[in-house]
């Protein structure tokens, strides 16, 4: 059964939001009916296929465990007198690397076997699960429970397709009681994302898709094609992406948890930056808050760079090269990230140095033209993601 696709998800999402709603409005927790419910779902995605169920549950069972040795490694590293600040640097690095080894794995394993072992939502699992690895060695996690742990990690309606959710404010969320008028403010704004998602998916997705298919017939091949398949191709990903995640975000709220918004509006950005500020969301900050941000203190404690702007410029390299990664490790998302690395890098070197741009940043005419050209940057960028550019050109 796959997630937000096949009716069955829709059937079997109903009796459920159902008891979630009476236990809401009756002011009973919610947090190990979400714990329960998510793990009989995730065993309706992979039963099909016995390995794949047997090696989510193992990788879920490793993942609790490497949590359990971070906390210990942790509370070790404090009682000793002489020990450095935090976790210990080898456990810390060992223990992020095996969270990590899977995914890697599964990336570079596909591009020799196309059955290699893996499961749907690896992606997303792995990087909510470094997440809570780095902030236990930032002390930031200390009484997380296992059972909490779990439950975030396969927290069901955003298992396989994201939003990329943090453990705190998921903690937070199951931990703090709900009265009646509260769970029904959180009843009714899920409905409406819900809706507003499945319409973005079944409606949105598929009159984009239609206009892939049918337009170019029309007006034939050729560069005008091109255009017209790449746009429909990056609306079609759009309502589709957007599609699942509101969708995610509305069962989140049924649930009791607060699920972040993965897009914003994207289309009215005005540069790179502010694009990334509303596209992907949740990935996007989360590379920034362990990525980025990190690779800068690092960088700037060693003195690597002479100037903070290089030190910037290289992060957003390093940062869309790792989400292009991420996606997969192929020609088209690699030069994808690589891409979106440059227009980053270059639009923060234009806002911090080119006076014409400080000058006239807030002029309307400035400001269309800006969105003008970061529409075309987006949209270049969606054919390379799509494949309409580097597969044709290396086939």
């Amino acid at each position: 059964m796959d997630f937000y696709v096949e009716p069955a998800f829709f059937v079997l999402c109903a009796p459920i939001a159902i008891i979630a709603c009476v236990m809401g409005v009756l002011e009973r927790p919610l947090k190990r009916y979400s714990l329960v419910v998510s793990v009989v779902m995730l065993f309706l995605l992979f039963f099909r296929t016995p390995g794949t169920l047997i090696y989510a549950a193992v990788y879920l069972a490793v993942s609790v465990a490497l949590y359990g040795v971070a906390l210990w490694s942790r509370e070790d590293s404090s009682r000793s007198e002489d020990a450095p600040h935090g976790m210990r640097s080898l456990p810390y690095g060992v223990l992020v690397g095996v969270q990590l080894l899977p995914l890697v794995a599964y990336k570079v394993g596909v591009l020799v076997r196309p059955d290699f072992p893996g499961f749907l939502g690896i992606s997303y699992i792995t990087f909510k699960a470094v997440q809570v690895l780095l902030e236990v060695h930032d002390g930031l996690i200390t009484d997380m429970t296992y059972l909490e742990y779990l439950g975030f990690l396969s927290f069901f309606p955003t298992f396989t397709s994201g939003p990329i959710m943090r453990s705190r404010a998921y903690v937070q969320d199951v931990r703090t009681p709900l009265s009646r008028d509260g769970y029904l403010d959180r009843l009714y704004r899920g409905l409406g994302w819900f809706v507003l998602g499945a319409l973005y998916k079944f409606v949105g997705a598929a009159l984009a898709q239609w206009f892939m298919w049918f337009v170019p017939v029309v007006v034939g091949g050729g560069v005008l094609g091109w255009l017209v398949t790449v746009f429909g191709y990056g609306m079609d990903l759009f309502f589709d992406f957007a599609g699942y995640s509101d969708m995610a975000m509305g069962l989140g709220l049924v649930l009791g948890v607060e699920v972040p918004r993965n897009f914003r509006a994207p289309f009215v950005a005005t540069d790179i930056k502010e694009f990334w500020d509303r596209w992907h969301i949740s990935l996007s900050t989360w590379l920034r808050d362990f990525v980025f941000m990190r690779f800068s203190q690092f960088a700037i404690s060693h003195k690597l760079f002479k100037s903070r702007l290089t030190c910037a410029c290289v992060g957003f390299m390093l940062n869309m090269v790792l989400m292009g990664a991420w996606h997969g490790i192929t020609p088209d998302y690699l030069v994808y990230g690589l891409y979106h690395g440059l227009l980053l890098a270059g639009c923060h070197a234009m806002q911090k140095k080119w006076k014409f741009y400080k000058a006239h940043r807030r002029d309307r005419w400035f400001m269309v033209a800006s969105w003008a050209v970061t529409m075309v940057a987006v949209f270049f960028g969606f054919a390379l993601f799509g494949g309409y550019v580097v597969t044709p050109l290396l086939g």
